[in-house]
């Protein structure tokens, strides 16, 4: 009898889960380079426009897409999962999958910069209307709820100063509402948290992080359940054409193969890393999942499995800050993250530039601020080179 890969540990679903061989046998999972495909008859291409088994083009999806996708929905427990070429595509349908003119959208107040254009100044053109609110409180879910609400929306962690959502209690506000709950989870991957065993209705990635993992390609995902993920993002995904290439999708099923491994071992060097910035006298403040002092530390430990590989510090100015970042020389100067290479960014002039400097105040998001995304590199090696520019700071 067959197993059922939902039985199968995680590990085992990363490495095998989706897997789909042509008549060759082949052990690394086979790249479909093709834009289109043929038909036998014209009868068969008659049936399977209807909706019959078997692929149209690539917009509408590719055996290599199918296995990516096939295999993230394993990991994160979702019935479906729907590629798309970029983590921001997917947020982008993931929203206007759900919303109409004349729609409400509640967001948690601290998103990433582009995640914050889409809702502020793309949504309001179609009659989206949007209100931000403190994503850790609860109270503020509900009080904003109007009876046009449609969607939440939450990154949790959240970028780039890790506040943490508590998903549970958000998703059962949304659910009284009649709205539909979105999260981001990049920060803390499949492997750290599963907002839909919490609640959420619908997760979004982007696949270019810790998915990729090496800096290659682009990618997102969106997953849920599998009639909203066909009622909501079926015609839009093959209508506007947002699709993954094969080669890309091919990279990121290779990248779910040590998703598991990279992440901790990420986590294992972050921890360390942490350590070493919380005791520094040039630090004022250290946001990091994995520690006791996060300010929902309790929450954390309710909600994530592991703290992940991001970290978040105030060095207390801009002109700081920027010493720390040029004293780096291992570390990256980089925007990225989730790579197997560490870096290191300034978000109020590079990820949330494009907030207005109220707004960024209003998350907390000073310039002194620094986030990291600790990669596999040796953890003493980290350690130094970090302490090092901290004393340069």
């Amino acid at each position: 009898m067959a197993e059922d890969p939902r039985d199968w540990e995680i590990e085992t679903r990363a490495v095998r889960g989706g897997m789909a061989r042509s008549e060759h046998g082949e052990i690394s999972e086979a790249l479909f380079l093709t834009q289109s495909f043929s038909y036998d008859t014209a009868q068969a291409a008659d049936e399977r426009f209807a909706g019959g088994p078997g692929f149209i083009y690539q917009r509408f999806g590719n055996p290599t897409t199918q296995m990516f996708e096939e295999r993230l929905a394993l990991l994160e427990g979702a019935e479906m999962c729907r590629a798309t070429a970029s983590g921001m595509s997917a947020v982008h349908v993931a929203l206007t999958g759900l919303l109409r003119a004349g729609d409400h959208l509640v967001a948690g107040r601290a998103l990433f910069g582009s995640c914050r254009w889409i809702i502020s100044e793309w949504l309001p053109r179609f009659g989206v209307e949007t209100t931000y609110v403190d994503a850790t409180d609860p109270t503020a879910w509900r009080e904003a709820v109007r009876p046009n609400t449609k969607a939440f929306l939450v990154e949790s962690p959240a970028n780039p100063l890790l506040e943490v959502t508590p998903i549970r209690a958000v998703a059962d506000i949304a659910k009284a509402a009649g709205a539909k709950l979105i999260v981001d989870n990049v920060f803390a991957t499949p492997i750290f948290q599963q907002p839909l065993a919490l609640g959420a209705d619908i997760v979004v990635y982007s696949a270019t992080k810790h998915i990729d993992g090496q800096g290659r390609v682009l990618g997102g995902a969106i997953l849920g359940a599998a009639d909203l993920m066909t009622e909501a993002y079926k015609d839009i995904l093959r209508h506007t054409g947002p699709a993954l290439s094969p080669f890309n999708s091919w990279v990121l099923l290779k990248g779910l193969e040590t998703l598991e491994l990279r992440v901790r071992r990420q986590t294992e060097n972050a921890a360390k890393v942490a350590e070493a910035v919380a005791n520094h006298r040039k630090v004022s403040e250290i946001r990091y999942p994995g520690r006791p002092d996060h300010p929902q530390a309790n929450l954390i430990a309710n909600q994530m499995s592991g703290g992940s590989n991001v970290l978040a510090f105030d060095l207390g100015s801009r002109e700081a800050a920027w010493r720390f970042l040029d004293a780096l020389q291992i570390v990256d100067i980089s925007n990225n993250l989730g790579d197997a290479k560490s870096m290191a960014t300034h978000p109020s002039t590079t990820t949330h530039r494009s907030m207005p400097e109220a707004e960024r105040l209003a998350i907390g998001l000073t310039e002194g601020w620094v986030r990291m995304s600790v990669g596999l590199e040796g953890a003493r090696d980290l350690v130094r080179d970090v302490s090092r520019a901290l004393d340069a700071a």
